[in-house]
């Protein structure tokens, strides 16, 4: 942890401590022995080791073999193994085999042989006569290697699901610093929306002072401007910023100790007077989002959320954000909450559960109009209530209907 900010070292340690235990009992609980993980993001969650992240998105060369009741052992890229050895959450630490055309030297098939048969001898090793496997993404080549020495394989993703929607009371302290800081670089970019200023440029103003007070990368690069504003998910580009511009912005960080930050902010741009129809567009998302931010609750359904969602104007349905909400924790997690479909039955079960985190999203836009307005917000849920831990984050009343620049 050499690189952890020293007054918050002793917390985060006692975090991926909490964090694993909390991973074995639901293993426990779902009868999920040994699982076999390669997803960065989940291995972060399982013992707090991180390498390359990016990098390693990519190229399937580090793994974790995790037990339910026995060790982790951590397959690290090659020549990275010292970068976990102290960590109290691995047990041992491995040389982990490219397992991609590229990684593997152009012979995938004979390197999953190689892993599939180091793992069953973990296994064995280990003590444990077990036959079924949980695992995440591994190329086919590696699945096939699995079943080949004698494991029935399973998803892991609905494992780590259940693990990963209620946050530990440490994470929450972790999630509220992740989000105070992404708040400061937010902060330090709207102040530097000008005309005449190319999107990308803008952005950087976020992404820099993100990235300076310990953040690990920005998954999307959604900031659009004027006309790129409808449809949305169009990411920065090199388009100059005029005044009177609509600016949609979302932050989408993996930020402080590998902690998620999602809220989406509007802005105009310069010193312009906002139209009646920007302002009509930025009141019916803020309606959306405050209407659909109060139908969150402890033991509320997400079919009974979906059921009572903000009716969308019919002009602006097909180009709806595509859930009402998703969870969030180390990443963009379980659940999404997917809109009510009329004469459709609804796919999701489940209910909102206290020490969730939640982001509603809300977009308006249409064609006609030839513009959009993004908006989002962080929720915590207690047993009592429900806090909007973006609240901190102003809303541009320019905007809202009465107000001028």
């Amino acid at each position: 942890m050499s690189n952890t900010e020293p007054q918050f070292e002793k917390q985060i340690n006692e975090v991926e401590i909490e964090r694993q235990q909390r991973l074995r009992e639901t293993m426990r609980k779902l009868n999920s022995p040994v699982m076999l993980i390669l997803d960065s993001i989940n291995i972060k969650y399982a013992t707090g080791a991180s390498n390359m992240t990016i990098f390693s998105t990519r190229t399937p060369a580090r793994y974790l073999l995790i037990f339910a009741e026995g060790p982790a052992i951590l397959y690290e890229y090659f020549g990275c193994g010292h970068l976990a050895r102290s960590r109290s959450t691995i047990d041992d630490v491995r040389a982990g085999r490219g397992l991609c055309y590229v990684s593997s030297g152009g012979d995938p098939e004979s390197q999953a042989r190689a892993m599939a048969r180091e793992i069953a001898a973990a296994v064995e090793d280990a003590g444990f006569r077990i036959d079924s496997l949980a695992i995440d993404r591994f190329p086919y080549p590696c699945i096939d290697a699995l079943r080949a020495e004698g494991f029935s394989i399973s998803d892991a993703d609905s494992i780590l699901s259940a693990a990963r929607k209620i946050k530990l009371p440490g994470e929450i302290l972790l999630l509220r610093e992740a989000l105070n800081r992404v708040v400061e670089a937010a902060s330090e970019m709207e102040a530097h929306i000008e005309p005449g200023r190319r999107e990308t440029e803008i952005w950087a103003d976020f992404s820099r002072p993100f990235i300076a007070s310990g953040g690990e990368y920005v998954s999307t690069r959604l900031f659009q401007s004027g006309p790129r504003t409808y449809p949305y998910f169009q990411e920065a580009g090199s388009r100059k910023t005029e005044a009177g511009d609509l600016i949609c912005f979302d932050t989408d960080t993996i930020g402080f100790a590998g902690y998620c930050t999602d809220f989406s902010r509007t802005y105009l741009c310069g010193n312009a007077s906002a139209s009646p129809e920007q302002k009509g567009l930025y009141l019916k998302a803020k309606d959306q989002l405050d209407h659909n931010v109060e139908l969150i609750k402890s033991g509320v359904t997400f079919q009974e959320i979906a059921e009572s969602a903000w009716p969308i104007p019919g002009g602006y349905q097909a180009s709806r954000y595509y859930c009402i909400g998703h969870g969030l924790g180390m990443s963009g997690e379980y659940p999404n909450i997917p809109h009510a479909i009329t004469g459709e039955p609804y796919p999701l079960d489940g209910v909102v559960e206290p020490n969730m985190v939640l982001c509603i999203e809300s977009y308006v836009g249409s064609e006609k109009s030839g513009q959009g307005v993004k908006l989002e917000d962080q929720l915590l849920i207690t047993e009592k209530n429900v806090e909007r831990m973006s609240s901190i984050v102003p809303f541009d009343d320019r905007l809202l209907p009465g107000r001028t620049a």
